[in-house]
């Protein structure tokens, strides 16, 4: 926790980036602090509206209804963190806030699903590939490089660039979504991969990274005071479109802007909720022959909360099952840490980067596969 907290707090210590990321992760954090704490207060009243009331799915773990709009503090909180460039910088607030506009139809239909729960999954991911395909031509977000064979030269093609950049920034934010599923996860792991998103804006000295990436952390942290340990506030399909594609985006964007950034970067920071989606959709069609968007309760995190964390903290009563949710998140942020640490030292280096990359899979796939055989490591059972 002492390694996350000094990673949250590098960017506003970085020197003259500097003297402006303190003021900016404050107004984003303090805005989606206090417009969650009025939605937590609200949905008391008019929990019909807000609180979502399936106990019964097999990715529910909490134990009453809780409100899962938190999306709507953090997307305030990110607008309000880059509003407050334009005292300091108005060059970068222009982009910044055409950034989180672009993300206004991922985060409309991801928070409709949550009111309403009439949006379907391919509508979600309409929506948010058309969000990529409109920052592609509003400020640019496009991916012209892999340094993988072969895509290299179809991404050469301006159109066939578009293709797969629509694809990758829908995947990506689509993989946050898939790893949303107890107290602090997908807002800690997203917190995380903005900071290393602003730390190297800051090693090639993109202003614009390091604002972004420091107002989005803002906002995410506000939230998750709320979310990690209580569980007061879910982040939702609108929270988790949103911070993916913003993540995403600022990926895409960072390397797209600096040169000296190695393709296998971005992959890198984010490996950890799209090797998981990955290895799910693999898990469904080729192990279990299912639909690849059929839900289902065996993600790592699902398996280490029924196998690791079950019968850690008491058997029964809800603030068993809470804390035994919140218990589970910290064992998924190492894992994350665990792609986020290499990504820092070596964001220049694609040899490096691939072998972490490497690593990385294969840790997921024996650890995965430890705990579904009952074997879980002698580490996770100490610690819990």
């Amino acid at each position: 926790m002492t390694i996350i907290i000094g990673m949250i707090f590098l960017p506003a210590m970085m020197g003259s980036v500097e003297s402006f990321s303190m003021p900016v992760l404050l107004i984003a954090f303090a805005v989606s602090l206090a417009i969650t704490l009025l939605v937590v207060r609200r949905s008391k009243s008019q929990g019909h509206h807000f609180n979502d009331l399936d106990l019964s799915g097999p990715q529910k773990f909490h134990s009453a209804p809780v409100p899962r709009v938190g999306g709507i503090g953090i997307f305030v909180g990110v607008l309000a963190g880059v509003s407050a460039l334009w005292w300091r910088k108005p060059e970068l607030a222009a982009p910044a806030l055409m950034l989180v506009l672009c993300a206004v139809p991922a985060f409309g239909s991801g928070l409709t699903e949550d009111l309403t729960k009439s949006q379907s999954p391919r509508r979600r991911l309409f929506f948010t590939a058309m969000s990529a395909a409109i920052a592609v031509f509003v400020i640019d977000g496009v991916i012209e490089r892999t340094a993988i064979p072969g895509l290299d030269w179809v991404v050469s093609h301006p159109w066939a660039a578009v293709v797969v950049t629509v694809f990758a920034v829908t995947g990506v934010a689509n993989s946050i979504n898939i790893i949303d599923g107890f107290n602090g996860l997908a807002s800690m792991c997203t917190v995380l991969i903005l900071i290393s998103l602003c730390y190297v804006g800051f090693r090639v000295g993109d202003d614009f990274i390091v604002w972004a990436a420091v107002a989005g952390a803002g906002a995410a942290l506000g939230f998750f005071v709320w979310n990690f340990p209580s569980g007061l506030i879910f982040l939702g399909d609108g929270g988790a479109y949103f911070l993916g594609f913003y993540v995403a985006e600022l990926a895409v964007l960072l390397l797209h802007r600096n040169p000296s950034v190695s393709p296998m970067f971005p992959l890198l920071v984010c490996i950890y909720p799209v090797f998981e989606t990955v290895f799910s959709i693999y898990r469904r069609v080729m192990l279990r022959d299912q639909p690849a968007g059929m839900p289902d309760g065996i993600h790592l995190h699902s398996l280490i909360y029924r196998r690791v964390m079950r019968w850690a903290v008491g058997r029964h009563g809800r603030r068993s099952q809470t804390r035994r949710n919140s218990m589970t998140s910290p064992y998924l942020w190492m894992l994350c840490m665990l792609a986020i640490v290499p990504a820092m030292l070596f964001w220049d280096s694609t040899p490096l980067l691939v072998a972490s990359i490497l690593v990385f899979g294969v840790s997921y796939t024996a650890l995965y596969w430890r705990i579904v055989r009952f074997k879980s490591p002698r580490w996770m059972i100490i610690m819990r």
